[in-house]
């Protein structure tokens, strides 16, 4: 249980490097012993004590690390800051637009992170830590984890800029009913991704606007690369989102230009098959006085009639301009 419960504690030496921590030294930490980062499945029963019972946080603090559902935001409390972020699941057989959610109590001395699934971007920064490569402080961690988040998702935002310009150049050459349905999908996938981003924007704006004594010049510094980096993977799928719309929009018109030339096909030889129809149907019912019944050029006379009829509908049509 208290491996599921506890994905690692990092006591960070100042210096880019951290050793780990079992949950006994976690338990009897103390802001003297230096930053520590606790990072926790918050599912777990042993995660849920712990931070209601032994952490320190305020209920509303350890309320919003444990809660299941999450809007990315910025929160400050007190001269600590609650934020709830959302990155790119980038896990074998996820979706590109399924979002993976962490929750981070960030103070001075401290930083408590929760999440279920794995995030690739909290991994990086824990991994660098181990090899002394990593961040020296709190707002350091903040703000390599928010990089990292932002940094991944431009495999996102390609993937996406590939497949509509596959479907864009595949428009060109053919067009179906599952081609359409296909790039709908797409469009829906964007649409879902763009819809965590807006709030993750307001959330990095929030860190800027706070002045927390203990954020840096230069961490300040990273968190405005990172909220111009994720402006432009915005501007990218608003980019992105508009060409797969045209692209959807073009190839129903047209399926919808090939349909009609279908049914005006059908019309013409409708139209030609009406007149035609009529005069073997009326001279075809089996009752006396049919003109021609006794003539032996009779068939002739008819077929010669109906050759007539055909001429005389081929140039009406052309003077309507339908032929």
């Amino acid at each position: 249980m208290q491996e599921q419960s506890l994905i690692h504690a990092l006591l960070l030496d100042g210096q880019g490097g951290a050793r780990e921590l079992d949950w006994p030294a976690v338990k009897q930490w103390k802001p003297e012993d230096g930053i520590l980062w606790v990072h926790l499945d918050y599912s777990q029963p042993e995660s849920i004590e712990w931070l209601e019972q032994h952490s320190g946080v305020n209920s509303v603090v350890s309320d919003a690390l444990l809660s299941g559902e999450t809007r990315p935001r910025t929160i400050r409390v007190e001269n600590g800051l609650l934020l709830a972020l959302r990155g790119v699941n980038l896990n074998p057989g996820a979706d590109p637009d399924d979002m993976v959610s962490v929750r981070l109590w960030v103070e001075q001395g401290r930083i408590i992170s929760t999440r279920k699934r794995r995030l690739l971007s909290v991994t990086d920064v824990a991994t660098s830590l181990r090899t002394g490569e990593g961040p020296a402080s709190t707002d350091d961690v903040l703000a390599s984890i928010l990089a990292r988040m932002v940094a991944r998702m431009s495999d996102t935002v390609d993937y996406f800029e590939e497949q509509v310009a596959d479907f864009e150049e595949q428009a060109l050459e053919q067009q179906s009913a599952q081609m359409r349905a296909d790039l709908g999908r797409v469009r829906r996938q964007i649409i879902s991704l763009r819809r965590y981003l807006a709030p993750q924007r307001e959330a990095i704006s929030q860190l800027l606007s706070d002045r927390i004594e203990w954020i840096g010049r230069d961490v300040r510094l990273s968190f405005q690369e990172t909220l111009d980096g994720l402006m432009r993977h915005m501007e990218d799928l608003d980019a992105v989102r508009e060409r797969a719309a045209v692209t959807q929009e073009e190839i129903g018109n047209q399926l919808a230009e090939q349909m009609n030339s279908r049914m005006y096909v059908l019309s013409i030889v409708a139209a030609f098959f009406l007149p035609l129809g009529f005069l073997t149907g009326l001279l075809g019912i089996n009752v006396g006085g049919i003109p021609g019944a006794e003539n032996p050029l009779g068939f002739g006379v008819f077929i010669s009639l109906l050759i007539l009829v055909c001429v005389l509908q081929v140039v009406w049509f052309k003077r309507k301009g339908w032929l």
